[in-house]
């Protein structure tokens, strides 16, 4: 899955904000691939109003998780 920081996390709290770093993103309007995992989609759930989501074709939740392991 593609994530990308849409909005900046000036006024949200400070969970939030470690959330948008831990998937790997910094800048706005920075994109980052990562597996479609429970784990990844959870912290997604948790800064939906901050970045947006695309589904990547082609590439399976299994194989993803079995390339980073």
């Amino acid at each position: 899955m593609r994530i990308t920081y849409r909005k900046s996390s000036i006024g949200y709290s400070e969970r939030q904000k470690q959330t948008v770093r831990s998937l790997g993103l910094r800048k706005l309007g920075q994109s980052v691939e990562r597996p479609d995992t429970t784990t990844v989609r959870g912290m997604v759930f948790h800064v939906r109003h901050l970045v947006s989501v695309e589904e990547l074709p082609g590439v399976d939740t299994h194989e993803a998780v079995e390339t980073s392991a």
